[in-house]
């Protein structure tokens, strides 16, 4: 979040991400073995940026992006970066929706946990609960064994 927080500050210049993230895991996570996982994250934001805008001003009318936050925004693209774009066996919906509501109380206003968890709710709604199609099946014991009768119960 630093990270995509100091680049929007900065102007969203090309070329500068790199360097911001690299000088970040130096500064804040020195101890980290695998930086990956951040590098990852960042860039798969910065590659969905134009998608994950329009998202917000759709699921925010009232609030244009310029408006928002810059936390909040940022915070807000990461949250939907993981929610609709991430490897989901890595983050699930909810923990992502819930580590966003987190960051957004942590270093936002006083109300942007709650403008986080609204815009984030909607677009879970709208989009419904990822995988949970797949997770009922399976429990339901009705996953593809390549027999006919996909509805029969197996004894």
């Amino acid at each position: 979040m630093q990270s995509l927080y100091e680049w929007d500050f900065k102007g969203k210049k090309e070329g500068t991400l790199a360097e911001i993230v690299e000088h970040n895991i130096r500064e804040f996570a020195a101890g980290l073995e695998d930086p990956t996982f951040i590098i990852d994250l960042v860039r798969g934001v910065i590659a969905h940026v134009p998608e994950i805008d329009k998202i917000i001003e759709k699921a925010a009318p009232q609030w244009p992006m310029d408006q928002i936050a810059m936390v909040d925004r940022n915070v807000l693209r990461l949250g939907l970066y993981e929610l609709l774009f991430a490897d989901r066996s890595e983050v699930p919906p909810k923990v992502a929706i819930n580590e966003a509501i987190e960051l957004a109380k942590s270093f936002g206003g006083d109300s942007s946990g709650k403008f986080v968890n609204g815009v984030l709710g909607t677009v879970y709604r709208e989009i419904g609960e990822p995988g949970k199609e797949e997770q009922s099946t399976k429990k339901h014991g009705n996953e593809d064994t390549g027999n006919e009768d996909r509805g029969a119960v197996q004894e």
